[in-house]
């Protein structure tokens, strides 16, 4: 056991939580006053519920013992035989404990990012179901696929540094998948629906990106070379994604600050599956790439009048499929030689199976999601009704006022 790399992983997962709640206030800064708490209180929720579902039987169905390359078998329920050793498939240097806290603050934000879609609008006894449900029938086969030992797509060689196939196009399509079941909210597309706190979105993208060096630096598992690497990856792209997206705002009109905290957010969204695999120069361009999709993409949303509230879509599902393909373009074995060379250094192989991965995950998270979806919808339903929501989430949800008085 190295006490240097536990150190590490240690201060990378408690990093990866300050995120989940950093997603909250990023988005609470962007809806009506009347739900900041309520969309707070989202992500705050998918702290505590993925909490208990990765202990009992979660993390043994993602990174158990491999069945039929599908899925991991119940064996670890309730973390039995998990304990303070290093178990060598996953990290040598670390006990096991260790890699499974981490792993457990990646499964946590990834509902809580899905949030964005349907803020203001969702019942909040069904978001506790939702969460619940999608991440045993979607997170963890999804994981298991890619991460764990056995799984498929694992064993066909797609790499996933830190995330950006199992948990940003799995929430971004989730999060269209979601918002093509659930109603739009009330006079959307005809009355202006204004962020409440600016500040509050801003002080939520610098959290996120204090966090992303624990996100992406922790997938390292290891105090070590290639964690720096990837924190200066991460780094990088992020600024060159807010540099274009500020270009793309500045060109309209006046470069909002709204838009520069989301053109970061979305450049550490695309270098994520990367960072460990990537170049200073690719990450330049998978960051500035990676705001120009997500930009555009944003525009189409609006001009098909789908009412995925906060753009996770755009966001997070068309950045992170970006930053998996650029993966398959850009990786170099000189960078870390236990991933692979991509296609422009002479290996069309990883190219094709990352977009294969692209697929599986696109296709997975939206069928999977739609039919839970309709399944809540149908039994108790997603969204609130039309007093509720012109009251306010805050109220008629939580009983409480962020800007009591106002």
């Amino acid at each position: 056991m190295d006490t240097g790399d536990l150190a590490w992983v240690l201060l990378a997962s408690s990093l990866i939580m300050l995120m989940t709640p950093a997603v909250g206030l990023f988005y609470g800064g962007m809806v009506r006053r009347k739900n900041v708490l309520s969309t707070i209180m989202l992500s705050f929720t998918a702290l505590v519920v993925v909490t208990i579902q990765w202990v009992l039987f979660g993390y043994s169905l993602t990174f158990g013992p491999d069945v039929g390359h599908f899925i991991g078998d119940l064996s670890w329920f309730g973390l039995d035989t998990v304990g303070d050793a290093p178990y060598p498939d996953y990290a040598k240097t670390i006990p096991h404990l260790a890699f499974m806290l981490f792993q457990m603050k990646f499964a946590i934000i990834t509902p809580a990012l899905i949030s964005g879609a349907f803020v203001e609008r969702i019942r909040f006894s069904s978001f506790i179901i939702f969460t619940l449900l999608w991440t045993t029938l979607v997170y963890d086969p999804l994981a298991h696929w890619v991460w764990g030992v056995g799984g498929w797509l694992r064993n066909l060689g797609a790499l996933d540094f830190a995330g950006g196939t199992v948990i940003h196009i799995s929430a971004g399509v989730a999060a269209l998948a979601m918002a093509l079941v659930i109603r739009p909210r009330k006079g959307f597309g005809r009355v202006p629906m204004e962020p409440s706190n600016v500040l509050l979105t801003l002080l939520g993208a610098i959290l996120l990106w204090f966090g992303w060096f624990g996100f992406n630096g922790g997938s390292a598992l290891a105090a070590n070379g290639l964690a720096v690497h990837a924190l200066v990856t991460t780094n990088i792209a992020a600024a060159a994604a807010s540099l274009a997206w500020m270009a793309l705002s500045w060109r309209r009109s006046r470069p909002s600050v709204i838009e520069v905290a989301t053109g970061a957010v979305v450049g550490l969204v695309a270098i994520t599956p990367a960072c460990g695999y990537v170049g200073v120069p690719a990450a330049i361009m998978i960051g500035t790439i990676a705001s120009i999709v997500a930009y555009y993409c944003i525009q189409l949303r609006q001009r098909l009048k789908i009412d995925e509230s906060l753009d996770v879509w755009a966001c997070h599902g068309m950045a992170g499929t970006w930053g998996a393909i650029a993966t398959g373009l850009f990786a170099s074995k000189a960078i870390n030689p236990a991933g692979a060379d991509g296609l422009f250094y002479g290996n069309p192989y990883l190219f094709y199976v990352q977009i294969l991965s692209v697929l599986v995950a696109w296709g997975f998270s939206f069928v999977a999601t739609y039919l839970i979806a309709q399944l809540i919808d149908k039994t108790r339903g997603l969204s609130v009704g039309i007093r509720e929501e012109e009251v306010g989430l805050d109220i008629s949800q939580h009983g409480e006022e962020l800007y009591t008085g106002l």
